[in-house]
C-alpha cells in the first residue's frame, strides 16, 4: 500500500492539537484549583473573624461591671494582660480578656489584623448595682466591635498595591 504525498505529516497535527487541547484544559483546571484555594482561605478566616467576635462578646457579657466602666474599650491587639489565677475585680478581668482576646487574633488572623472595641451607655439612666447585674434589665448602652483584616487576592474597592484588600467585620451588640 502506498501513502499519497499529500497526506504526510496529517497525523502528527492531529497530535499537536489535542495536546494544545489537552494543555489549555490543564491550565484551566489549575486556575479552578487556585480560586478554589483562596476561597477556601478566605472562609476559614471570616469564620475565624466570627468566632473570636462571638468570643469577646461572651467574655463582655460576663463581666458587665467592667463593661461600662470603660475596660474593654480600645484597640486590639494590645499589650494588656493581667493574671487572674487568684481572682480579679472586673476592671482587672477586663484587663485579663484584652490579653487573652489580643493573643488570639495575633494566632489565628494574618498580622495585620487590627480591631476595636467602642461602649457607649446612651440611653443608661442608671449604672446598675453589681447585685442588679444578675438580673439582667435592659441597660439601653451599645457595644461597637469592628475587626479588620487583609486577604489575598480578593476584589475590593479598597485594595492595595501588593494584592491584598482589607475586609472588615463590623457588629454593634448589647452586652
Amino acid at each position: 500500500m502506498q501513502c499519497l504525498p499529500h497526506q504526510r505529516g496529517v497525523t502528527l497535527i492531529e497530535v499537536l492539537v489535542a495536546v494544545l487541547v489537552f494543555s489549555l484544559g490543564l491550565i484551566g483546571v489549575a486556575g479552578l484549583l487556585v480560586m478554589s484555594a483562596r476561597s477556601n482561605h478566605a472562609a476559614y478566616l471570616r469564620t475565624q473573624v466570627t468566632f473570636l467576635a462571638q468570643s469577646m462578646a461572651e467574655r463582655m457579657q460576663a463581666n458587665l461591671i467592667g463593661v461600662w466602666n470603660g475596660g474593654y474599650d480600645g484597640t486590639y491587639p494590645n499589650g494588656n494582660a493581667q493574671d487572674c489565677g487568684a481572682g480579679c475585680t472586673p476592671s482587672q478581668l477586663a484587663r485579663h480578656d484584652q490579653g487573652v482576646w489580643s493573643s488570639q487574633l495575633l494566632t489565628f488572623l494574618p498580622a495585620s489584623t487590627r480591631a476595636t472595641i467602642a461602649c457607649r451607655a446612651a440611653g443608661v439612666a442608671y449604672m446598675p448595682r453589681s447585685d442588679q447585674l444578675a438580673l439582667r434589665p435592659p441597660y439601653g448602652g451599645n457595644c461597637t466591635m469592628t475587626v479588620m483584616w487583609s486577604e489575598l487576592g480578593t476584589e475590593a474597592a479598597n485594595s492595595s498595591n501588593d494584592g491584598h484588600s482589607l475586609q472588615t467585620f463590623a457588629w454593634e451588640f448589647q452586652p
